[in-house]
């Protein structure tokens, strides 16, 4: 008997709000946080925007010391784990340390790190380069930060496959919970890679938007002019809690996580086959681990990256999955109004899908103005759509061939 698992706590920092209600607010408002880059001067760049976070103040979360001593991503893990620990009610910290865990990941790490501390080693030499270079740019480093900042000496690890990386780690963390590894684990995804190394990489590589002309409207998942993605930043944290665990302290339960899938395409380095078979795979394990039938759900949060490939292969496979139950159900990318958070993009579409459970609504695919014919389904184009939710998917797929689905559903009875 697998155990039951819940989600009692929600934390995030995205480029269109510092937390979890004023991101939902504005999703929901159709606001966009694409615009000029402003954490170096891109002006040579071939794309020169991307949706950046704005007002972030990481002095809120760590003394001044912390802060120089931690990384981007670092601060933003963290800032998205007190904000999820405090809806939790677990503001003094860990209710049982040896029973609480942290499995927080980070697609690309403390590049930001990497690329300040090469200029100082090309410029000024071996011994000028930091000691704290090492700790501050690994990818594990904000899941150790965040475990000692509320004592939790329980499964201690970060997961990184790309832009599914914080799905793998709620899906990881599910699983330690099912299986008695921990009680309480706080799960997600943090990243910071508006840098030049990353925006002039993933450039050339001709995986980003070109429309420096109109960054708020560049990201546009499923119309038949989108041309790439657009990177943004972040951290979403969630706090997944063994039922009855929450239910005896009396814990307020946004939802619960019922499935898991995980595949991989052994394909090609950054696309997918067609019919994007993994995704399919992963989309009818998470059904198959959750109980349920194609007919029981009514919203998929897609990966939706807005790039000409993705989109398409997404839709297609989401049919091939879901068959005449697709006709009735709505598809929307979120990315479109927070660009892609990469390794953080799983958990802050996750908090998405339990928002829309909750509020009965599904959040709106901005900037569809011409949907492609071939991402024919119901995209939710610009304008929320309410509806009951019962059940809903949340798709990431990463570079690398990797895919993850969560099933996540009201609280079962």
């Amino acid at each position: 008997m697998r155990r039951r698992v819940v989600v009692t706590g929600l934390g995030c920092v995205t480029p269109v709000g510092n937390d979890v209600a004023a991101t939902w607010q504005a999703l929901l408002g159709g606001k966009s946080g694409g615009g000029p880059i402003t954490h170096f001067d891109a002006s040579a760049f071939k794309t020169r925007f991307a949706c950046e976070l704005k007002g972030f103040d990481a002095s809120a979360y760590m003394d001044r010391k912390e802060v120089k001593r931690s990384d981007q991503y670092t601060q933003y893990a963290l800032a998205a784990a007190v904000q999820a620990m405090q809806d939790a009610g677990f503001a003094e910290g860990s209710p049982d340390p040896f029973r609480t865990g942290v499995i927080v990941g980070s697609g690309i790490g403390g590049i930001g790190t990497f690329e300040t501390q090469h200029s100082v080693l090309v410029g000024s030499g071996p011994n000028r380069v930091s000691a704290f270079f090492v700790p501050m740019f690994i990818g594990d480093i904000a899941a150790g930060v965040v475990s000692m900042r509320f004592g939790a000496k329980g499964p201690n690890f970060a997961t990184q496959s790309a832009c599914a990386t914080s799905a793998h780690a709620i899906g990881t963390a599910f699983r330690h919970i099912q299986y008695g590894d921990a009680d309480v684990i706080i799960a997600g995804g943090a990243e910071a890679a508006v840098t030049p190394m990353a925006v002039a990489g993933f450039a050339n590589m001709q995986a980003l938007s070109g429309r420096n002309e109109s960054p708020a409207t560049a990201s546009r998942p499923f119309d038949v002019t989108r041309d790439g993605f657009v990177l943004g930043e972040g951290a979403g944290i969630l706090i997944l809690e063994e039922l009855e665990h929450a239910r005896r302290r009396g814990a307020r339960i946004h939802g619960e996580l019922t499935g898991y899938g995980l595949t991989g395409d052994a394909y090609h380095l950054t696309g997918q086959p067609e019919n994007h078979d993994g995704l399919q795979r992963s989309m009818r394990a998470a059904l198959a681990d959750a109980g349920l039938a194609p007919g029981d759900v009514q919203y998929v949060n897609a990966h939706g990256t807005s790039t000409p490939m993705n989109d398409a292969n997404e839709i297609r496979a989401i049919r091939a999955v879901f068959g005449t139950a697709a006709d009735g159900m709505n598809v929307s990318s979120t990315k479109s109004a927070t660009g892609h958070m990469l390794g953080a993009a799983g958990a802050v579409e996750a908090i998405f899908s339990l928002l829309a459970i909750r509020d009965g609504i599904v959040p709106p695919t901005i900037n569809l103005a011409e949907q492609d014919p071939e991402c024919n389904m119901n995209c939710t184009a610009n304008t929320p759509q309410r509806r009951e939710i019962a059940a809903v998917l949340s798709n990431s797929s990463g570079f690398g061939g990797h895919n993850a689905t969560l099933a996540i559903q009201r609280v079962r009875a």
